[in-house]
């Protein structure tokens, strides 16, 4: 793992930490660029159930670190290069069909939204605040991104952020769509643990196959494509099916194979 990340295990969930606390966990290169094999990592554990995302510290991300700008962003093919690592951390996080869920105290800014932003579910801290600033530094923001920020809050919302550049507080945050709940900062982590274990007893086929399908709903797909449709016909014949109708109709809990 590189400076600046941590990972551990926590039961069936995945916790990965940006762990810059000095720098309010702002992210370098070298974080944007190992965070793809953090996803396949995840994604390839068959007992690991979601992944939790969250910042070590006071704060969740102050954004990328700005201070390796000059050197690793100075012309245009350094640019390209460095965007390209910030692209592949966004996708792999976006298209994960294991649950992603961001968690979130202080300030959330830039890059550190961004990831959030890739992920699937958002629980802050009411003491969090939100901002997405490229329009301070002269950059246009990533097209992927914007259009996940588009699809999560609406055009309206999206341009407040982008071109105010704008921080709002977790109130707001929650009225625009950007975070699905806010907690006291003392309930925040047990909060998304428990949301977590509530996927974690669902049918794991479903909740995958689901994911999926609404990144590719998100991404413009209009009509089903061939995995669309695969997915909904191997669960009429999984396990999970046959399991979660037994259980609906013995009235128990299911015990869902798929893993």
């Amino acid at each position: 793992m590189v400076d600046g990340l941590e990972m551990e295990r926590d039961g069936e969930i995945a916790w990965l930490r940006l762990a810059r606390p000095g720098k309010h966990n702002a992210v370098s290169l070298d974080m944007w660029s190992a965070i793809p094999q953090v996803v396949h990592e995840v994604e390839a554990d068959p007992a690991v159930t979601a992944l939790m995302i969250t910042g070590k510290g006071e704060h969740f991300s102050a954004g990328a670190d700005i201070g390796e700008f000059r050197t690793l962003r100075s012309d245009a093919e350094g640019a390209a290069r460095y965007d390209k690592a910030v692209q592949a951390a966004v996708e792999a996080l976006s298209e994960m069909v294991k649950p992603s869920i961001a968690v979130i105290r202080g300030n959330c800014i830039g890059g550190g939204c961004q990831i959030s932003v890739a992920c699937d579910f958002r629980f802050a801290s009411d003491t969090a605040r939100f901002g997405i600033t490229p329009a301070k530094l002269g950059i246009v923001y990533d097209y992927r991104s914007t259009r996940q920020l588009v699809a999560l809050v609406g055009p309206a919302h999206a341009r407040y952020l982008l071109l105010s550049a704008l921080l709002v507080d977790a109130r707001r945050a929650k009225e625009m769509g950007l975070v699905n709940e806010t907690v006291g900062d003392a309930e925040l982590e047990d909060t998304a643990r428990s949301f977590a274990e509530t996927l974690a007893s669902r049918s794991q086929f479903a909740i995958r196959g689901m994911n999926r399908t609404i990144t590719k709903i998100t991404e413009g797909l209009a009509e089903p494509d061939e995995e669309a449709e695969r997915l909904r016909a191997d669960a009429v014949t999984g396990m999970d099916y046959a399991e979660g109708v037994s259980a609906f109709l013995e009235r128990r809990t299911p015990r869902f194979p798929y893993r």
